[in-house]
């Protein structure tokens, strides 16, 4: 095994088994917020318990491991080639010890060759920078909160929702009534506006890499990021749906360019399983630092 895939292959295992610092920190906070003696605050210190388990044992988080979603900062004249193939032989050896559980089928088949190998599994999006470090971060994406993701386009009748901030905000809040129950909550929303509809997604998921405590540097998303988190914690949805105070752990905003004939509002969710982690490379492939 080369280094590099040995690097790659504690990555998935910390990904897969330890939710990020900044996650437990904000599912504690939570925990410490919600009425003694309720049903939230129940589901709550079941999260908590099966994160401290799952950190112990070095087992999933979750049955469902997830899409395997790489994003890596690499240098000019890296060998991306050499790259996915150490991180295919990575993704096939954690799925074999069982830090990631065979979960990936063929779509038109429905087969599961057990491997998590496939067309679009895992999935790496690279992107070259001048500087010889190489940055390699993995979210671990379930199929219960993809499922409750949401693309609008604006203007919606519904909603009277116009190409605006504020009817940014109607739909995002209303992504977030649509999952209530759904979704393995607490979640945190990753928002992109803007783009065609597939980069909208894209960087939607980008927000993801964010940490939950940051703060947007653009003013107006800002406002905006802190008003959805709020408002939605004031909804009464709750973890799982149950009531409660803790809806949403966080709220991560991007606006990125759009066509004039087209105003996107893609709103990706992640479950309280929040698998996100993070690692910096020596040219040898050895881990230099942990991101979170």
């Amino acid at each position: 095994m080369s280094q590099l895939q040995a690097s790659l292959l504690d990555l998935i295992r910390r990904t897969s088994t330890e939710v990020p610092d900044d996650v437990n920190r904000a599912i504690l906070d939570s925990l410490e917020r919600e009425k003694k003696g309720t049903i939230a605050e129940s589901a709550l210190k079941i999260i908590d318990q099966n994160i401290g388990l799952a950190k112990q044992k070095s087992q999933p988080l979750c049955q469902d491991t997830g899409s395997i979603l790489f994003y890596v900062d690499c240098p000019v004249g890296m060998d991306q080639l050499a790259f996915e193939e150490a991180a295919h032989a990575a993704v096939l050896e954690a799925t074999q010890k069982g830090f990631l559980r065979q979960n990936s089928v063929n779509s038109l088949t429905g087969v599961n060759d057990g491997t998590n190998l496939g067309p679009g599994s895992p999935t790496l999006h690279f992107h070259q920078h001048r500087s010889e470090t190489i940055a390699v971060r993995l979210v671990l994406k379930g199929g219960g909160c993809e499922n409750v993701g949401a693309q609008y386009s604006l203007p919606h009748g519904p909603l009277k929702a116009g190409r605006d901030l504020p009817g940014c905000r109607k739909v995002i809040l209303d992504a977030v009534l649509q999952a209530q129950g759904k979704g393995c909550g607490p979640g945190i929303l990753g928002v992109c506006i803007g783009g065609d509809r597939s980069t909208s997604y894209e960087f939607s998921k980008k927000q993801f890499l964010r940490t939950l405590p940051d703060r947007n540097p653009d003013p107006a998303l800002d406002e905006l990021e802190q008003d959805v988190l709020n408002t939605a914690n004031e909804l009464g949805i709750g973890p799982m749906g149950f009531g409660g105070k803790t809806t949403l752990l966080g709220v991560k905003i991007c606006a990125i360019n759009r066509l004039p004939a087209s105003f996107f509002v893609s709103v990706s969710y992640m479950c309280w399983a929040f698998r996100r982690h993070g690692v910096t490379l020596a040219p040898s492939g050895e881990i230099t630092q942990w991101l979170y």
